[in-house]
């Protein structure tokens, strides 16, 4: 078939949704890598309550394998995506006899899932699920330990109920997500930046407990959102600042499991089913490649055929910048954890010149309200446009662009997503599912 020339990948901000499903329905070489929260679940303030669409996951399923899903978040566990999508359809048997479960690399890399739901942590020792798998007691102790001091004036029972919905016993990426805590405190934003120091000096101190146990390679703390990475490359948490929450979940995980390489994960995969061979071996995973972005470019260079390349569309919410004044200078300060798988694909397409596409997803709307929503111009109800992105209006040299906006957020995405690979399902006779060794 062929695929009209909407140059969607020079274009920024664009509400051409409309373009965007012709280029998935016609182009056979497709590859979709999606976050999940915020994207096609609504972002809430307590994890358990999540709610996913069958007619999305359903939708995913017929896409085969030119869509994955890459998430921080964890596919099993007490707050894990597979919970929510057996509680969606009440029957566990048929998602895992049908393949409904996502596909895919979460706990930001080192989890990886099929449709069946089987999984895997490669790269990741007994020793590092050891220590992990204690870390949520010690954060669920030290909040009561905090919560018991005079200034929170939580009761008992309160205090109990925060910390079932804060601390998410997650297997590879244990977390605190403290939403509720910002809730509670918002009269009293001391408080809650108070806190959120606290937890930021127990994660600092986890790291070091690990260093001790010889582990220090092992672990590292992701913020979300942040405020980018330092000279190190550590992220750097985003202070809460009057209703702003700045940094709300604290997640302890592993080294490598950061999403822009897991885009190389998937692609290996990818490229498997195509060909029958691993460009970078079989074993290769989140762990073992390197992590800043000019290195992972040079990877696939160097791997990967560039008649295989797909295009790859990249799908998230979380995207940061934030002004910072350094004496009379402004530097702006990029991060979300979305953004670096997203810049990633943005390079590919670049250097592969297969038109790769950006796709954000405005999660303002949900019941988390540290997101800037996308700002729009309705003078003219013919043609609605967005003036102004999630960052910085003043941060014109972000080098991401997000090429297709949804500011009607998760909602408006899922009925996106699931017409258009409606549409691509009927385009093909039959699903165009790669087999392995096909050429």
């Amino acid at each position: 078939m062929a695929v009209s020339n909407t140059s969607l990948h020079s274009r920024s901000l664009s509400l051409d949704h409309q373009s965007l499903s012709q280029m998935l329905i016609e182009k056979e070489n497709i590859l979709i890598i999606q976050d999940l929260d915020g994207v096609c679940m609504g972002l809430v303030k307590d994890p358990l309550t999540r709610v996913i669409d069958t007619k999305y996951l359903e939708a995913a399923k017929s896409l085969g394998d030119h869509f994955y899903v890459l998430t921080n978040g964890e596919h099993i566990g007490t707050r894990g995506v597979n919970g929510i999508i057996a509680k969606a359809f009440a029957d566990y048997n048929l998602v895992k006899e049908q393949g409904l479960h996502l596909q895919g690399l979460a706990g930001g890399g080192v989890q990886w899932q099929d449709c069946y739901g089987n999984v895997s942590h490669p790269g990741v020792s007994d020793a590092e699920l050891a220590f992990l798998e204690a870390v949520p007691l010690k954060i669920a102790n030290y909040l009561r330990e905090l919560g018991t001091q005079l200034k929170y004036g939580l009761s008992q029972t309160q205090l109990e109920e925060c910390i079932q919905a804060t601390v998410l016993d997650n297997k590879v990426s244990p977390t605190a997500n403290l939403n509720v805590f910002h809730e509670i405190f918002s009269d009293s934003p001391q408080l809650y930046a108070d806190l959120q120091q606290e937890i930021k000096s127990l994660m600092d101190r986890l790291l070091q407990e690990a260093q001790q146990q010889g582990l220090g390679d092992s672990f590292f703390v992701h913020y979300a959102p942040n405020l980018g990475r330092d000279e190190q490359g550590q992220e750097i948490m985003q202070p809460a600042q009057d209703k702003d929450s700045g940094t709300t979940d604290f997640q302890f995980m592993l080294r490598g499991a950061i999403k822009e390489v897991g885009v190389l994960v998937i692609l290996n995969h990818y490229y498997f089913l195509q060909t029958g061979n691993y460009p970078l071996g079989k074993d290769f995973n989140a762990r073992q490649a390197p992590r800043q972005q000019e290195a992972l470019l040079k990877l696939v260079k160097d791997n990967f055929d560039p008649a295989i390349m797909p295009t790859i569309v990249g799908v998230g919410d979380t995207v940061t910048s934030k002004a910072v004044e350094n004496g009379n200078q402004i530097e702006f300060k990029r991060g979300g954890s979305d953004r670096g798988f997203l810049e990633l694909i943005q390079a590919l397409g670049k250097e592969f010149k297969t038109e790769n596409v950006v796709v954000y997803i405005d999660s303002s709307g949900g019941e988390v309200k540290n997101r800037k929503a996308l700002k729009l111009d309705r003078a003219d109800s013919s043609e609605v446009k967005v003036i102004e992105g999630p960052g910085d209006s003043r941060d014109t040299e972000d080098p991401l662009t997000l090429n297709i906006v949804f500011p009607g957020g998760h909602e408006q995405y899922i009925d996106f997503f699931c017409q258009t690979a409606n549409k691509r399902k009927l385009a093909y006779s039959q699903l165009p599912t790669i087999t392995k060794g096909a050429q």
